[in-house]
């Protein structure tokens, strides 16, 4: 197997508190994220050969954001560079990113300047044999959804694998499109389709039955699921695997499980619960990352899916965007959550 490439914008999480308290401490704290650089971490510190492809500008800044990578064993050989500012977005501590809170300040970026016709893919894929992005690079705007689709034939071409994370983010689609103008076209490329039944909604189109989930029981849930994945699979022939999280928060705490559907079957996590969560951030990047190191590992279905929740689950409790749960840790807390 060669290595895995992630495709997306590395940005820096600015985290003001809600109080304000910031101001008279005159301390901001900040994180390297960026949806698809966390699933690059994630999978280098699981020794899995991992790249990460993105745009910065040159300057001393990137210089220290690329060595922070490479501290990390990413390979970041590959990057352009271009334009004058690294992409940003402010979350206080503890919020999600769907919240209505997010401020995204990413427009003029120098992953937002990527233009079509420009890139080398001929370089970018040399030695690659999974590619991965999500849906919210094609949200920054038109010229980098048309380099997703350049990037997607390009992998296709060289039987390369492609994953894609679902990630709906409503404050960035504001150029004119909606999601399910753009998102089904490059779907059509892709072996693995991450995200869970309301994102397949609203970026792909597919059915959404709110009357069959009404009461958010498990049973339903699961059996939407099953619908929902087997819609995809007929929508996007090439898609072989289609994979749901399910993350509620209930009065007696949060609950955490998924689903993975593969070879017409529906396979359903172990569940997590718990009373309280540190930071919701990376959570969904670090499942992506899990799954595909269990399919890069050969691992069977059932195990890749209870190594990829567990790694999401603990992701949950870490303050970073992204995981620093090593394998073992995270095969440990499959076991101790094991009913």
């Amino acid at each position: 197997m060669g290595k895995v490439l992630s495709f997306g914008e590395l940005l820096l999480r600015i985290c003001p508190d809600a109080d304000g308290l910031w101001l008279k401490e005159n301390n901001l704290p900040f994180y390297v994220g960026g949806a698809e650089a966390n699933v690059a971490t994630a999978l280098a510190l699981w020794n899995v050969p991992s790249a990460y492809f993105t745009a910065l500008p040159d300057n001393f800044l990137s210089e220290q954001l690329i060595t922070y990578l490479k501290e990390k064993q990413v390979q970041t050989d590959t990057i352009v560079f271009q334009g004058s500012r690294v992409g940003l977005y402010y979350l206080p501590k503890g919020k999600d990113l769907k919240n209505a809170g997010v401020i995204y300040d990413r427009a003029g970026s120098a992953f937002a300047d990527l233009t079509p016709g420009t890139i080398d893919w001929n370089a970018v894929f040399n030695g690659v044999s999974w590619f991965h992005f999500s849906a919210i690079c094609p949200a920054v705007n038109q010229a980098v959804a048309d380099v997703c689709e350049e990037a997607l034939k390009a992998a296709s071409e060289r039987n390369i694998k492609i994953s894609l994370d679902l990630n709906y983010r409503a404050k960035l689609w504001k150029y004119g499109k909606d999601s399910v103008e753009v998102m089904p076209a490059l779907a059509q490329y892709c072996d693995l389709i991450m995200g869970n039944i309301w994102a397949a909604n609203t970026m792909l189109g597919v059915t959404l039955d709110e009357k069959m989930i009404a009461e958010r029981d498990k049973e339903s849930l699961l059996k939407h699921a099953q619908l929902t994945s087997e819609q995809i699979k007929s929508m996007f022939p090439n898609c072989s695997m289609v994979a749901n999280t399910f993350r509620f928060d209930y009065e007696q705490g949060i609950r955490y499980y998924t689903t993975l559907f593969i070879e017409g079957k529906l396979i359903t996590s172990q569940e997590y619960l718990v009373d309280k969560i540190l930071d919701k951030v990376g959570s969904g990047d670090c499942f992506m990352a899990g799954l595909i190191y269990g399919f890069y590992n050969q691992l069977s279905p059932k195990e890749t899916l209870e190594f990829a929740t567990a790694a999401a689950f603990k992701k949950l409790f870490i303050e970073s965007d992204a995981t620093t749960s090593t394998v073992a840790e995270i095969k440990d807390t499959i076991t101790s959550y094991a009913k």
